[in-house]
């Protein structure tokens, strides 16, 4: 099959994933709490509602919107505005935190005081940071060197900074081991800085120190970057001495087992782990992160909680936007099922990821997963990334699918 034969054929799986069809079943009346309102939580309840109307569904989320940080790597680099990441919450949400969890009493309680009884409970608590994972590197540490992570003022913070580094400036990024979210944000990031410096502080070069020897579309990314950003931009893998061992915020430094490198701008990815709540709740293991069973996303050590996102081991498949958006619809087909005493249907899950190397050019992978030995593993052959010798009108094609696949996804989310 010809590489392009096989981009359409993706298309038609992608396109089909987020037009999930609902099959109407016998209802039955439970409780259901949903912790989180990003991309999985506001998903997982939204469809439970569509799955079984007569659930008791409770989204709590403490923050009155969502800031998306699929683009907002394009909002750093000064090619799109914040407000355009912002999206507000068009079902009933208990705005509050969820402070604790008693999985045997089988409730939420709230920061503000409430208890909130559950039959099943869907987390989808996102990531926190490891602090000082990387020595030096702390809450304080990212007021200088922006990790940008969680998008928000994070991201305008280090937009600044670019905006007000002299031209003949370095920036200096850390990448982290897996696993994190989003595996090729780091790169997308890299690649629209050095687009920015081309543009507007052409003496200007970043450089890209990471803990790994291969990542996600590499061949893509770096074809392009030799193509594009010979000057402006600068790769040191593990194997070179990529390594960040330590950052020294004060004195704008970053170390490596082969030299100290200073930065004009720094910005710090940091190790992660599961958000607080799922620690708390006792569903995430030595790794930080959640086992879960990949049918239905139940914890694997506490029972009648499920874990779906980023926070979640989900095997094969990435942490990102679309996989938590496709977990939140089949963990909420399990739970319904699971409520009406049925057993779960055996589910596929698809996941695509659009990284832009420029505003007008795009690349794509994408992948089909089932779950295999308790794991979820790609199924050989449904998935696929761009052709490596695509033209550049494909590449344009790329960004705009990526836009198309931005608005969608955010208003299936969102309403």
């Amino acid at each position: 099959m010809v590489a392009g034969a096989k981009v359409i054929r993706r298309r038609h799986i992608v396109t089909s994933a987020l037009a999930m069809p609902f099959v109407a079943r016998a209802q039955s009346s439970g409780r259901v709490v949903v912790i989180g309102g990003g991309f999985g939580g506001a998903t997982a309840a939204r469809f439970l509602h569509r799955y079984d109307p007569a659930l008791t569904v409770t989204l709590l989320e403490p923050n009155r919107g969502y800031t998306a940080c699929p683009f907002s790597n394009l909002v750093i680099a000064g090619g799109r505005e914040m407000e355009a990441q912002q999206f507000d919450h068009h079902i009933a949400v208990v705005q509050d935190a969820a402070a604790a969890i008693d999985p045997a009493a089988r409730t939420v309680r709230t920061a503000g005081g409430a208890t909130m009884p559950y039959d099943r409970l869907i987390l989808a608590p996102g990531i926190d940071f490891v602090w000082n994972g990387l020595p030096g590197y702390d809450e304080a540490a990212a007021a200088v060197f922006p990790h940008a992570w969680k998008a928000g003022e994070q991201t305008i913070r280090l937009r600044r900074q670019l905006e007000a580094m002299h031209d003949g400036g370095i920036v200096v990024m850390s990448v982290p081991p897996n696993p994190y979210r989003c595996p090729p944000g780091p790169y997308e990031r890299a690649s629209l800085i050095a687009w920015y410096l081309k543009a507007r502080k052409p003496r200007s070069k970043i450089i890209v120190f990471d803990s790994k020897d291969t990542f996600s579309k590499q061949k893509l990314f770096q074809s392009a970057w030799k193509k594009f950003y010979p000057a402006h931009l600068e790769f040191v893998p593990l194997s070179e001495g990529g390594k960040v061992t330590r950052v020294d915020a004060s004195a704008k430094i970053f170390e490596t087992e082969f030299g100290v490198h200073h930065a004009d701008v720094g910005t710090v990815v940091p190790p992660q782990r599961a958000g607080a709540i799922a620690i708390q709740a006792g569903v995430a293991d030595r790794s930080g992160w959640c086992p879960i069973d990949p049918a239905t996303f139940e914890s694997r050590l506490v029972p009648a909680i499920h874990v779906i996102g980023d926070a979640a081991i989900a095997g094969a498949m990435p942490k990102s936007a679309f996989a938590a958006n496709a977990q939140g619809k089949v963990c909420a087909a399990a739970v319904a099922a699971l409520l009406r005493g049925e057993k779960p249907d055996d589910p596929r899950l698809i996941n695509t990821c659009y990284s832009l190397v420029a505003p007008d050019f795009g690349i794509s992978v994408a992948g089909v997963y089932r779950p295999v030995n308790g794991v979820l593993a790609d199924i050989d052959g449904a998935g696929g990334t761009s052709p490596l010798d695509a033209p550049p009108s494909f590449r344009e094609q790329e960004a705009r699918y990526a836009e198309r696949w931005f608005q969608t996804i955010t208003e299936e989310t969102f309403g």
